[in-house]
């Protein structure tokens, strides 16, 4: 299996709502195989579904009930700290709730957490370990270690 994601799902409450927030306000393109029932939009190389919640559930075969946290959340790295302000200014315009301000974090970086009107957690994080390619792929820092022995 190749280590790469390809698609993130996230069951939203109200679709419209949903293309309101990521569309409209984050200004984030709307991929053309997107339906009534399903919105896909292109991010660098990956896709973002939007599906109603219960009919998610109901595809994964689980229970549709929800936590107040799912256990994850998605990151969208920058490329400076001031994109990070300026990333989670512009969520919060479009209606996300700033869970986190951005601050100077324990690694070394500075990030930030907003929740879009479904609660899904996103965080805004620049990492100065890091780089990030033209296309928005992220470019780690080689292995130091000589693994040929």
């Amino acid at each position: 299996m190749e280590p790469r994601l390809s698609i993130v799902t996230l069951g939203v409450r109200d679709l419209k709502r949903a293309e309101t927030f990521y569309v409209g306000g984050l200004g984030w393109p709307k991929a053309p195989s997107s339906t009534e029932s399903i919105l896909f939009l292109r991010l660098n190389g990956i896709a973002l579904a939007l599906y109603p919640h219960d009919a998610l559930a109901e595809d994964a075969c689980v229970a549709a009930d929800r936590s107040s946290f799912r256990g994850f959340s998605l990151a969208y790295c920058t490329r400076s700290k001031e994109e990070v302000d300026r990333v989670l200014d512009q969520a919060q315009r479009a209606g996300a709730v700033i869970v986190k301000p951005a601050q100077e974090v324990f690694w070394g970086g500075y990030s930030g957490y907003f929740a879009d009107p479904d609660g899904f957690l996103w965080e805004a994080a620049y990492n100065p370990f890091v780089s990030i390619a033209p296309d928005g792929a992220l470019i780690f820092p080689e292995d130091a270690t000589d693994s040929t022995g």
